[in-house]
């Protein structure tokens, strides 16, 4: 079978049938002038879309194969639909990559995708709408660029080894779709028309988040481990400065689900942490600044927030271990304490406050062994999940660690790395692949596998949420910060300067129209005035880079005559001038969301 890009020009020869709960694996795309035709290659089914206004139909087998008038390719899955004001849009898989498995399933990395157009209609709306129209439609090309999706056409991805273990064997036979955990289905908006028309076998669920797989050898046996990450949609899919802190509800920006499993001569384990910005309502505006100041919104639900999320957190996990990763200085300071306060009122949840920076300053991973020291009884009575080759519960795991630092990005990964190891050394004691006082860091090669799937793990989840790679990978890889990693980490904060304050806006909204967070229709109005000084920023930036360098110029040729110290003079302040008014209206200048607001 085809895995890649190159599958696009296979035969289109038919697959093996689907089991029951499968979605199609492969499907034969045939493009009309008037219609989109789905045919699935390997469960019978079809539908069509009709291009003038996206109306889903289903088909038969002879009116999938009739007609000749036809672009035929191959497609990997239907992501959904989405209408916006001149029809619908579907959203196909053009190709993806072999992943690794997952329970003896395949899992997909989504490698493209692509929007077919059904907006014919475009023709009769006015000039404001179509402009409208393109706008939206440039936040769907974004959409397409999404990083960082998997999916599997016969398991559900979004429930974890335990939780998945305990429900009804009967539920491995419903469509995909609805074993799902809706939490962690990226494209769960738009499957929302599929669903109405009841095109199961066409439903792929997707999850955003990193899947990592390796393999070594203890005691002569295969020890396979996998790292399985599952974002949360539930506080607004979002980026990095504009979705910070919790939503009234509860959730938390940059949720994430983090899986480690492990499986050995038959067993098969699973340890289990989360991580999410700090459950307080806070935001973090950019306004030109390297780090904008984060502030607390003043509501008088605060504390239910809080309580919110972890009353979902026990009914999920069990007892829950809070890690706050922060400074105890500084604007950092000043939110960890009001998280610190916040949490004196939950007795029964115990909040550990670390500072990562000061503690491990100078990168020296090893210093969170102090945490570990400090946790270690908690942590080892939440415990692991582990079951045998028959499905038997061995172990349960009672209770989880929910880690946060500002943006649950590097200081997060490199002690959820930490707690890891130690808990994989625990796991594998147990299967008797090592000895009580052994430990997988006595194996240089061993190690070095373990950290290379935490290290591309920590870059995976960095780029979904803040559009870099992860800092601190050095203290993950090598336990320390080498010259090499902080050459990188620099480019990695100039690359998150640069998006958070003059992309991330725009990114924002495609989110948000994808999530359904902010629905199209033409009884609004239009969400895309100008805000701010947005567009005159490129004119501020060539006036104060000119200014510079007349200035500079100027500078050079004073002992020649006055008139140049004076024309350095007025340069000069003019330049300041600039500097001085986009400093001032920072935020006004900076890309901002124009589709939902912050909570």
């Amino acid at each position: 079978m085809a895995t890649d890009a190159d599958a696009d020009d296979a035969p289109l020869l038919a697959e093996e049938p689907l089991r029951p709960g499968s979605c199609s694996r492969e499907l034969e795309l045939r493009e009309f002038r008037d219609r989109y035709v789905f045919r699935s290659l390997d469960g019978g089914g079809a539908f069509a879309v009709a291009r003038a206004d996206g109306s889903l139909r289903a088909l038969s087998p002879e009116e999938a194969a009739s007609g000749s008038d036809c672009k035929v390719s191959r497609i990997h899955g239907v992501a959904g639909m989405i209408r916006m004001l001149a029809g619908s849009y579907v959203l196909v898989i053009t190709s993806r990559k072999d992943a690794g498995s997952y329970q003896a399933s395949t899992v997909y990395h989504v490698n493209s995708m692509k929007f077919l157009c059904c907006n014919e209609a475009i023709k009769h709306l006015t000039s404001d709408e179509k402009r409208d129209e393109a706008y939206f439609m440039s936040l769907l090309r974004i959409a397409e660029t999404t990083c960082g999706l998997y999916y599997s056409y016969d398991r559900d991805l979004t429930l974890n080894l335990q939780r998945a273990s305990k429900l009804a064997a009967g539920r491995v036979h419903k469509p995909l779709w609805k074993q799902a955990d809706p939490r962690f289905v990226w494209n769960r908006n738009l499957l929302e028309e599929l669903i109405e028309a009841k095109l199961d076998e066409f439903i792929t669920p997707l999850i955003q988040g990193s899947f990592q797989t390796e393999q070594f050898t203890l005691k002569d046996g295969p020890v396979r481990i996998n790292l399985f990450s599952r974002r949360c949609n539930r506080r607004l899919a979002g980026t990095r400065m504009w979705r910070r802190g919790a939503n009234l509800e509860g959730a938390t920006a940059n949720f994430v689900e983090t899986e480690q499993l492990v499986e050995y001569e038959g067993l098969t384990s699973s340890f289990i942490q989360v991580r999410g910005s700090i459950p307080l309502l806070w935001e973090q505006i950019v306004d030109l600044s390297y780090k904008p100041r984060p502030s607390i919104i003043e509501h008088e639900e605060m504390t239910k927030v809080v309580q919110r999320h972890f009353h979902d957190l026990s009914q999920r996990y069990g007892d829950t271990l809070v890690i706050d990763l922060t400074d105890k200085q500084g604007d950092e300071g000043n939110l960890s304490n009001a998280f610190a306060a916040e949490m004196e009122k939950f007795p029964d949840i115990r909040y550990v406050h670390f500072d990562f920076h000061h503690i491990c300053g100078g990168g020296n991973f090893d210093n969170l062994q102090a945490l570990y020291d400090a946790t270690e009884e908690a942590i080892q009575k939440q415990g692991y999940f582990l079951m045998n080759s028959k499905g038997d519960i061995l172990l349960d795991q009672n209770g989880v660690v929910r880690s946060n630092c500002i943006d649950c990005l590097d200081r997060t990964n490199v002690t959820q790395s930490f707690l890891a190891r130690k808990s994989l050394d625990l796991q594998l004691q147990r299967m008797g692949a090592l000895s009580s006082a052994e430990s997988i860091s006595q194996s240089d090669s061993i190690h070095d596998i373990f950290k290379k799937l935490w290290v591309e793990h920590g870059d995976e989840l960095s780029l979904e949420y803040a559009g870099s790679y992860a800092l601190k990978g050095d203290l993950v890889r090598y336990g320390r910060q080498t010259l090499p990693g902080l050459i990188k980490d620099g480019m990695s904060a100039l690359s998150r300067y640069y998006l958070n304050n003059f992309h991330d806006g725009v990114r924002q909204d495609a989110l948000d129209l994808i999530s359904g967070y902010y629905m199209v229709s033409k009884s609004s109005s239009s969400p895309f005035q100008i805000i701010g000084f947005e567009p005159y920023l490129p004119v501020a930036s060539a006036i104060i880079v000119g200014g510079i360098t007349v200035t500079t110029f100027t500078l050079s040729q004073v002992g020649r005559s006055a008139q140049h110290l004076i024309s350095s003079v007025i340069f000069a302040g003019l330049t300041a001038g600039m500097v001085a008014l986009v400093k001032a209206n920072g935020k006004q200048l900076c890309s901002r969301p124009r589709l939902c607001g912050l909570i």
